[in-house]
């Protein structure tokens, strides 16, 4: 039996009800299907072109999630987020990237963490002119996704993917509050910095602080990651 070259994995083939729903994530994050709006599954059937049936399996899966809620008499609904929901959402996040962070300096895998951290953080320098962008914001949450992705949790990692597209619910449906990306810049490369240099407690505290300064923004109306 032939052995396969260094780096070369299987192929994981999605069920069509994981595809279904992973495009339906993305269309909640990016705002196509805003927070509020009903999903018609006669007419999202035809629009995907599936039948119903892995259709409703995905439905399932984004409702167990909480991305997705189900109305009596009324249908299924995309997740309001008041602002408790946000406020939750927000210790979530928290709880996931300070766990994914610990591991990832606990495993000695700052080095490589911090190449990825700083890779997202040179996207967003480069869309610096358009700091209130929804590139910004994809760029913005990447950098959040790079940190859990190098903690290799899987479980860290799938409870993080639907809290960011919670995430990014909110931030498309409000303006920005950035003016410039400056300061937005600053706090990521620092935190970057510091999972770079080891510095665990410092690294924490950037986070934690990033994150409440986030959750500040959301509250007076506005967004940020």
């Amino acid at each position: 039996m032939t052995t396969p070259p260094a780096g070369i994995e299987p192929v994981v083939r999605e069920s069509t009800p994981a595809l279904i729903a992973r495009t339906l994530r993305r269309a909640i994050s990016d705002g196509s299907l805003p927070p509020g709006s009903q999903l018609g599954e006669a007419a999202l059937a035809r629009s995907l072109g599936v039948s119903r049936g892995p259709l409703r399996e995905a439905m399932q899966r984004l409702t167990q999630e909480g991305l997705l809620v189900s109305h009596p008499n009324r249908g299924l609904f995309v997740a309001d987020l008041d602002p408790a929901a946000v406020e939750d959402m927000y210790l979530l996040r928290t709880t996931v990237e300070t766990a994914a962070l610990d591991r990832v300096l606990d495993l000695g895998l700052g080095e490589a963490a911090a190449d990825r951290l700083d890779a997202a953080v040179d996207a967003m320098a480069a869309l610096a002119d358009e700091p209130r962008s929804a590139a910004m914001v994809a760029a913005d949450l990447d950098f959040h996704h790079e940190l859990v992705e190098a903690a290799r949790s899987p479980r860290l990692s799938r409870v993080h993917e639907t809290v960011i597209v919670e995430t990014s619910m909110c931030l498309h449906a409000m303006r920005g509050t950035y003016e410039t990306a400056g300061a937005r810049l600053a706090e990521h490369r620092a935190i970057a910095a510091a999972v770079r240099a080891g510095q665990a407690d410092e690294a924490r505290r950037l986070l934690v602080e990033h994150m409440r300064d986030g959750l500040d923004r959301v509250r007076s109306g506005g967004g940020a990651t």
